[in-house]
Formats: structure tokens, sequence, C-alpha cells
């Protein structure tokens, strides 16, 4: 059996796409259109017979995702991916990232055979079990139970095999209850959820699993995730693709970044991971969004009769260098600037970082927390809090901040600010990296072999 379970060789995919209509702001302009339409149409219809030809021809370069011709840029056809090569190993778990039509899911159907490449070739050495939306495959007029049945028939299974995963399969989607029921009575959960494990049980080599597990629970997200763990841990090859990123450490070895249709890295998942943030924070800043450090920058102007506010805060080094990414355990500061319109004595400056379920996590301030006596002049000033070892896992977490008198009253504060991501590492080096799904916080610890209960420690 071959060691390679996909090979992807120089694969481009062109489509064409719908464009503008031309609009008359004139009765002699739409006359003129009128008259001149049956050409027009004859030529948009020569321009279909001449895909084929016309991407052949402009893909030589790819320094644009707009396909360029000797006549000029025709706007109505566009690359989704260009000249993408990587393989996979047997056994081997692979995350694909990206941003939102950066490819990912085009890269995924034309590994599926749902469609086939412009350029280039893919080779699959196994069965193939594809997620790629929700109810893929399914027939919303068969049963829960019949649709179990057609998909393992379209991935080459025999009824026998198909039998013998029954069971399994019904128990771990959680929908006994309606497994003779129609799937077009399903709702979306129920049918990714049937989806998914058929797609996990059926005896499938190679699994490809696009963004579906955003449709579920929570819970059945981490069931989802531990079925995976389990396939990957039987040697099946899997394909990952997902925005949950604490996910795709801990599921996958290796990780590959897509960009406008083409590769922008491969290799060490943690290494993709921090690839795709600095892309992502490169991008924003050059949309003119917030710099990739700054995770809040509000008004200057105290509102509601404030004193005094939070203007903004920043994530830095400890070399007060920009930090566009926090991970576990890093030494991190935070910058949290405030201006007050007038002297207040014995303030404080506060941090909170939360759960997106509204728990409290980090409650830090200048006093009682610390111990900077802090008195807020008048005008704009900043203080600088210093995590020697950032102490919470992979995920997302609300940040809120405020002005205050120490166990007196608030001058000035909101829950809800911004929100800041912490991306995985493997802190204690099991090979998985700990994501706030499991436990929100990551502590530095250890363990000792007692031998009898009697030995003092």
């Amino acid at each position: 059996m071959s060691a390679i379970a996909i090979r992807v060789e120089n694969v481009s995919k062109a489509y064409r796409i719908g464009v503008a209509e031309q609009r008359h702001e004139t009765l002699m302009g739409a006359m003129m259109s009128f008259i001149t339409s049956p050409l027009e149409n004859y030529r948009n219809l020569r321009k279909l017979s001449r895909f084929d030809d016309a991407t052949k021809v402009s893909g030589q370069s790819s320094s644009t995702p707009v396909v360029q011709s000797s006549s000029g840029p025709p706007s109505d056809v566009i690359w989704a991916l260009r000249d993408v090569s990587f393989e996979v190993k047997n056994g081997e778990v692979l995350g694909i990232i990206g941003r939102n039509g950066a490819g990912k899911s085009t890269l995924l159907k034309i590994l599926s055979r749902i469609t086939e490449p412009t350029r280039g070739r893919a080779e699959i050495y196994g069965r193939v079990g594809s997620l790629l939306e929700v109810g893929t495959g399914f027939h919303p007029d068969l049963t829960g139970r019949e649709n179990v049945y057609l998909n393992g028939t379209i991935l080459g299974m025999k009824k026998r095999e198909v039998d013998g995963k029954f069971d399994e399969i019904v128990e771990f989607s959680g929908i006994e209850k309606f497994i003779d029921t129609p799937v077009k009575r399903y709702s979306s959960g129920m049918r990714v959820r049937l989806a998914f494990s058929v797609a996990a049980h059926l005896e499938a080599e190679i699994l490809i699993i696009d963004e579906v597990l955003a449709v579920g629970d929570a819970e059945f997200q981490k069931k989802c995730l531990g079925k995976m763990e389990d396939v990957s841990r039987q040697g099946r090859t899997v394909l990952f693709v997902s925005h949950n990123m604490a996910a795709v450490s801990n599921l996958c070895g290796r990780g590959l970044v897509l960009n406008d249709g083409m590769i922008g890295f491969e290799g060490n998942v943690n290494d993709a991971l921090q690839h795709y943030n600095q892309q992502v924070g490169a991008s924003g800043q050059q949309d003119g969004h917030l710099e990739p450090h700054v995770l809040y920058s509000g008004p200057t102007v105290q509102r509601n009769g404030a004193d005094c506010t939070i203007t903004r805060i920043e994530v830095l080094d400890a070399n007060r260098n920009p930090k566009p990414m926090v991970s576990t355990w890093d030494r991190v500061v935070f910058r949290l600037c405030y201006q007050s319109n007038r002297q207040i004595k014995r303030g404080s400056v506060v941090l909170r970082l939360g759960g997106q379920d509204g728990s409290r996590l980090l409650l830090l301030s200048t006093q009682p927390d610390g111990t900077l006596p802090l008195d807020l002049e008048p005008g704009e000033h900043a203080v600088d809090c210093e995590i020697e070892q950032f102490p919470l896992s992979a995920g997302r977490y609300i940040v809120g901040a405020g002005l205050a008198l120490p166990n007196t009253a608030w001058l000035w504060w909101r829950s809800d600010l911004c929100t800041l991501s912490v991306f995985p590492r493997d802190v204690y080096g099991s090979g998985l990296a700990p994501n706030a799904e499991r436990a929100a916080l990551a502590v530095n610890h250890q363990w000792i072999r007692v031998l009898s209960s009697n030995d003092s420690v």
C-alpha cells in the first residue's frame, strides 16, 4: 500500500462569474443598447465556448486572481485555486485554514470529486468519506435509516458492512427516536449529527471534513472532535477545515494555509496558525482597521457625564513592542490608556478577562490586586499590566476594563470592550494544546509519584 494517501499536483480551478449589466441613464443610450444587444449576446455565447482555451492561455501567470487575455482582462473569470501542490501521508491529520474565499471548500470539492480542476491533478489512494456541508449526499424524502445505507453505498460499502456499523452510527448521532423519519423534517442540527456520524463510522480510509461542526451544539462538537481523534489514531487520514483554531491545533499535526487560492504556508500546525494570524493582522492594518496589537480604541470624549474613560488597550511583548498574537504561557503586557477631566485621588485601573459564557476568569487592578498607588491626573495617561506567564488556554475571551475607587465605586466600567483570541501552544509537551473547551486555565504544575500513602512529601 502506498505511503501517500493524497497527492495534489499544480491544481488550479477557474470559475466564470456573473458581471453587472451596463445601465444607461439616457433614452439614447438605452436605444443603442437595444440595437446592439443581439451582437453582444452572440459574443457572450462565444466566450462561454472558449472558456477552457481562455484559462489555458491567461492562466500562465498567477500574479492576479483575474484571468488576463490578449484582448484585456475579462472580469467574469476568477481563479479560486492556483497551482496548489502538497502531499498527505497515510494516517496524517492535515488542518486547512484560511480566510473566507481563500479556496478551502473548492479544494475539498476537487478532492471529493464533486468538481474537476481546470488544470493539474489530484491522486487519492483509498475510499473517501466527505462531509462538506449539512446533509451532503442525503435525500430529503428518504428516512434517516435509508440515508445511512445510501451514503454507505455511495462510499462503496457493502450492505453487510453498513449493517455492522448501523447501531454505532445511530447511537453516536443521538437521534434514535427519529431514525425512521424523512430527513426533510430534520432540523439542521439533526442532519449534521447524522451526516457526521455516517462519515466517521463507515470504513473510509480518508475523511474530508469542511466547516460543519459550527452547526451542532457545544456538546456534540466535543463529541465530534473526540471521534476524529479516535479516527486519526486508527491510522486513517483526515483533512479538516475549520475556523476553530483551538480544534485545529488539538486535532492536526500539520497545517496548510491558503491565501487567495495559493498556498501561503505548509508545515507544523502551530507555525501555520501563527502564520495565519499574522496574515489576518496585516490585512486588517492594510484595510484601515485597528492595528493587529490594538484590542480597543475608543472615544476620548467622556459621555454620560463621566469624568474619565478608558481610551485604548494594546498588547505588547516584554520589550514593549507590538504583539499581534497571544499564546498560552506567553509573557505579555496589556497597556491600558485612559483620560481624566479632573484629578481623582487614589484611583485604580482595572482589567478583566472572561469567558464568552459570562464567566469571570481574571481580574487585575493597580489596587488592591496590584501595588501601584495611582492618582488619576487630568489628561491622557497609560499603565502597563505585565503577566509573566499568561494562563489562559487557547480560545476567545471577552475583555472588560474600567476605572475605579478601590473597593468603593466604579468611575467608568465596560464589561465587554473587546475580545482577545488566545492561540494554542503545546505547553505540557503532550502533543496537544490546552483549549478553553477543556479548561480555561493552563497552569505550570508537576506530578510526583507517591509510592505509599505513608511517604512524607
